[in-house]
């Protein structure tokens, strides 16, 4: 009897030991953080950009999609897209904490994807409801809805007045223009047809310009802002393109293609492509970080993250992130 309470409280003091070594293993979040979704394993990966290794794995809901960071970078909310998450939701991540605190539930709300934050709330995209949507974190509610009227209301960009949106609509192959108007809702919304399948969309630093790429007929519509038309059409070569990001100097515009591997590099005064990288299998998500020196590149396929050198416009390295990687952010604390 005395051996077996012997052993057992032996098992008990090493379970101890290796929780605390557990616990003290546990690095903190760094500043910046690169945020990274893993999409098949239904997680949020905070890496360190300096080691470029992963510090904490969240869980979130099923089939996160897209991911964005306050702007203290305290917290991050994702999309959480998987068909059976019982009514779609949204996972809010306190970062310093590394947990969940909060799993919104949409209701009727369907497909969040594209998410964005402006004005200490977070604005999203309900695809099968053809609307934007709100989350106030104060509060922790949905504080208000704008209808589209578009099939698939996917990305979602806003001018840095904060009195503009534009979304890309896939089925329908519209950009929405919807800015702050007289009108009794307050909104004036123009559809903009461009090419098929629209999926990226990005606003040049300026505001004068969105770029939406087309999945569908590899091309991009350039839409000048101040007449929400289209003023150019540019052929970039792409079997799919999925995600369109520019430096933050304006001079590029960066466009992965999953179907090809690419990353299509586009001079954005030339309306010309400058180089097609290879960078990995199912390139998704591009984060380019605020100084330009660098991006990040989701690689479905690689379960990997690419690292692009942005002055030489090569592959520097490749970072391990987790099952089916796709969206990207970049949490900073002042």
């Amino acid at each position: 009897m005395n051996r077996k309470l012997s052993i057992n409280s032996i098992a008990a003091v090493l379970a101890a030991i290796l929780c605390a070594s557990a616990l003290q293993a546990q690095s903190p979040t760094p500043s910046p953080a690169l945020l990274v979704l893993n999409k098949a394993d239904n997680s949020l990966a905070i890496i360190d950009p300096a080691t470029q290794k992963v510090v904490a794995r969240i869980p979130t809901g099923e089939g996160p999609h897209e991911v964005a960071a306050s702007s203290d970078g305290k917290l991050a909310v994702v999309t959480n897209y998987g068909a059976r998450d019982p009514g779609h939701s949204l996972s809010v991540v306190d970062l310093a904490a590394q947990k969940e605190i909060h799993r919104v539930d949409l209701g009727a709300l369907g497909r969040p994807h594209g998410i964005l934050f402006a004005d200490n709330q977070f604005y999203f995209t309900a695809e099968l409801n053809k609307l934007i949507a709100r989350y106030d974190p104060a509060t922790n509610k949905l504080d208000w809805l704008l209808g589209v009227g578009q099939n698939r209301t996917h990305m979602l960009v806003r001018t840095k007045y904060l009195n503009e949106f534009f979304t890309s609509n896939v089925d329908s192959g519209t950009v929405t223009a919807i800015e702050k108007s007289s009108d009794p809702s307050g909104w004036k919304e123009t559809n903009i047809p461009v090419g098929k399948a629209v999926e990226g969309i990005d606003i040049l630093p300026d505001d004068k310009e969105v770029w939406a790429a087309n999945a569908g007929d590899g091309t991009v519509s350039i839409i000048e802002t101040a007449t929400s038309k289209v003023i150019r059409t540019v052929d970039v070569r792409t079997k799919h393109s999925n995600r369109l990001r520019f430096t933050p100097d304006g001079k590029l515009a960066l466009i992965s293609d999953p179907a090809t591997g690419e990353l299509v590099i586009v001079d954005t005064a030339a309306r010309a492509i400058s180089k097609m990288l290879d960078v990995g299998q199912g390139p998704g998500g591009i984060l380019i970080v605020p100084d330009g020196s660098r991006a990040y590149v989701a690689l479905a396929g690689d379960n990997a993250v690419a690292v692009i050198d942005l002055h030489r416009l090569e592959v520097s390295g490749k970072i391990p992130t987790g099952q089916g990687p796709d969206g990207l952010a970049w949490a900073v604390r002042p």
